[in-house]
C-alpha cells in the first residue's frame, strides 16, 4: 500500500490536541494497515522519527433517521508518538572508528492542523 492510502485523515479532538504537546498525533488509518506500515507511512509523509504506534479499532455507531435504522462504518485509529528531540546517532564503523549518522528529522508535524 502507498503511504497516502494508509493515512486517511487526522483526528482533531480536544484530547488529541492535548496529546500533541507530548508528541502524540492521532490519525484515521486504513483498516488493513499494520503498525509497521503506519509508522513507515508517517515517517515518509511527514519526515519525522516515529517511536511508537498504538492502534484502536473503533466500531461504528447506530444511527436512526425516522423509521429506518442503520450503522456507521467501522474504522481504525492510530496514535503515533514521534521523537520530539531527534539527535544524531553514532556507531562503530570499520576499524573501530566512530561514525555519526545524521538524518534530518522534524520535531513536529506542521501539516496536522492544516497550517
Amino acid at each position: 500500500m502507498l503511504p497516502e492510502e494508509i493515512i486517511i485523515a487526522p483526528v482533531v479532538t480536544e484530547k488529541s490536541n492535548d496529546a500533541m504537546q507530548e508528541g502524540k498525533y492521532t490519525f484515521k488509518v486504513n483498516k488493513n494497515a499494520t503498525k509497521v506500515e503506519i509508522a513507515n507511512a508517517v515517517e515518509k509523509l511527514f519526515e519525522v522519527k516515529v517511536l511508537k504506534v498504538n492502534t484502536i479499532s473503533v466500531s461504528g455507531k447506530k444511527k436512526r433517521v425516522g423509521y429506518h435504522q442503520g450503522k456507521t462504518s467501522d474504522w481504525k485509529k492510530a496514535i503515533v508518538t514521534i521523537d520530539t528531540n531527534p539527535t544524531d546517532t553514532t556507531y562503530l564503523g570499520k576499524g573501530g572508528k566512530t561514525v555519526k549518522a545524521s538524518k534530518k528529522y522534524k520535531d513536529s508535524i506542521e501539516e496536522f492542523m492544516g497550517a
